[in-house]
């Protein structure tokens, strides 16, 4: 209880690590999560610390498992989360993550390019498909019994971009141009962004290497140009055959190229959240590290942190688990120093408390060592403490805040027969403790009448059960005369009592503070 009332008693510790431990002692320390390091190298430059290359490679490593994730998001593949809580990799492990990171990323990034290429082949020839099928009837409406041959150019445009294209064709030609279009029944999707978009089938008819080249020139310009020119209904025919088989071939391809992305996919989604939560670790043990200075000589480091002196045997066990994680003999060293330093503040929580003590803690923390006033909106023993871990941040302020919304639910009830008590109508759920033993003939002679707390002994005219009404205010108070009275009476009294017994509070704590 001493450490929910007040902070608890800190000290500023010095730490003497070798080389060879100081990276396995930090990851113990920061399992343990009980000591706050200082930088003692506060004049040195980000730039020029120990481990900044080392921090930098973590850096890569997070950005390839953020493109690993968008890459599992973006096909909706579930993220395997067990809740697994591994400890940092050795040193020597981080070469194997950084090896695993790369091969995934240059695999995924090869079949993504390979599947993109596939994907803007397939949509092409899914266009040309679609060209020979509503170009079949233009060229039977042709005419060609006055000798003269048409040349034909057919191409694929947007729906909402048909009627410019039309009029451009038109002018630029000086219509000597026939234009026939057909809309394509259900939409194509757009290379570049993947997008559903609808589009029609165009067919130009023109005559002579002039108009040829005029009509290329303003197709290229204007839209993604096909290329395809129709002489006879044979060449049409092969075309459809070539097409269609390279359609197969292509979605069979394509196909397996999937299947091949989503094993990488799914190879990587079982282990994502882990090799997060170790490439983190690891970061978070580097920039410890950089916190430290570092002895050449005796190629040792030295580091100041803040722990409370109830945890430093704790923090002896966890500095030697680190050095027999290293396998070496050298031993760690944590030293009590004298500061006339102001130590941080420290309350321990627990699933139970933490939310109560944010809430006190944003108006303001307590200096060290003064009085907690989180224990006051408490009112009930605490828990013990679990672990929890939730990626929605909204998700995680209702869940550490689930027992004040507890509290407050059944807070407002209370309250709120309060209220029904002295402003409204009072709720007779407990029975009156009243039992008036009046006669008719009493009743309606006498103007009043007066219940006797006496006659709780009697057998005949008992009027008291012996015991008051449980909660609030006996239901037999309506149809008093003097009710009004009364309740003024309590509100008033039990104002002045409660506001001399918070300002009492008040005092008794400054006192506890003033040292």
């Amino acid at each position: 209880m001493g450490s929910l009332f007040r902070s608890e008693e800190m000290q500023l510790s010095q730490v003497f690590l070798h080389t060879d431990i100081a990276y396995m002692c930090i990851s113990e320390l920061g399992e343990l999560g009980l000591v706050q390091f200082r930088d003692t190298a506060a004049g040195t430059s980000a730039f020029q610390r120990k481990f900044v290359n080392e921090v930098r490679r973590c850096d890569e490593m997070e950005r390839k498992l953020r493109f690993l994730e968008k890459e599992i998001v973006k096909d909706n593949f579930p993220i395997l989360d067990t809740g697994e809580n591994p400890e940092a990799p050795a040193p020597r492990e981080i070469i194997d993550l950084e090896g695993i990171f790369e091969k995934l990323e240059n695999e995924l990034r090869e079949v993504n390019a390979s599947a993109e290429e596939l994907t803007k082949a397939h949509i092409k020839l899914c266009e040309v498909k679609q060209i020979l099928r509503k170009t079949q009837s233009f060229f039977e409406e042709v005419n060609y019994s006055d000798g003269r041959i048409l040349s034909s150019l057919a191409g694929v445009i947007d729906r909402d971009r048909l009627p410019a294209f039309e009029r451009m064709l038109w002018r630029a030609c000086r219509g000597n141009v026939f234009l026939k279009q057909a809309e394509i029944d259900e939409p194509l999707e757009d290379p570049t962004t993947g997008a559903k978009v609808h589009k029609a089938v165009f067919l130009v008819f023109f005559q002579g290497d002039q108009l040829r080249t005029r009509v290329k020139r303003i197709c290229e310009g204007k839209l993604r140009f096909l290329g395809l020119h129709f002489f006879l209904f044979a060449d049409r025919r092969n075309m459809a055959i070539d097409v269609m088989q390279k359609i197969e071939d292509l979605e069979t391809v394509l196909s397996q190229t999937r299947q091949h992305r989503q094993r990488i996919l799914e190879a990587a989604a079982k282990n994502l959240r882990v090799w997060f939560i170790k490439v983190r670790k690891i970061k978070a043990i580097y920039h410890t590290l950089n916190l430290f200075n570092l002895d050449v000589t005796t190629k040792c480091m030295v580091g100041e942190c803040w722990c409370a002196v109830n945890d430093v045997d704790k923090i002896h066990l966890a500095l030697r688990r680190g050095m027999e994680r290293s396998n070496s003999t050298l031993q760690p060293i944590l030293n009590g120093l004298t500061t006339r330093e102001s130590p941080p503040t420290y309350h321990r929580t627990n699933k139970f408390t933490a939310a109560f003590q944010n809430i006190i803690d944003a108006y303001g923390v307590a200096r060290y060592r003064e009085v907690n006033p989180a224990i006051f909106p408490i009112a009930l023993i605490f828990l013990l403490s679990q672990a929890q871990k939730s990626t929605n941040e909204v998700w995680s302020t209702f869940f550490s805040g689930r027992y004040i919304i507890l509290l407050m639910g059944i807070f407002s009830i209370y309250t709120g027969l309060i209220y029904n008590d002295v402003f409204s109508r009072s709720l007779n759920i407990f029975g009156s403790s009243w039992y008036p033993a009046f006669d008719n003939e009493t009743l309606s002679t006498s103007e009043s009448v007066q219940l006797d707390p006496r006659t709780v002994n009697r057998t005949t005219d008992r009027m008291y059960a012996g015991y008051p009404y449980p909660f609030g205010l006996d239901p037999v108070w309506q149809m008093a005369t003097n009710k009004i009275m009364l309740t003024n009476s309590i509100k008033m009294k039990m104002s002045i009592v409660l506001g001399v017994l918070h300002m009492l509070m008040g005092v008794i704590l400054g006192a506890f503070n003033h040292r």
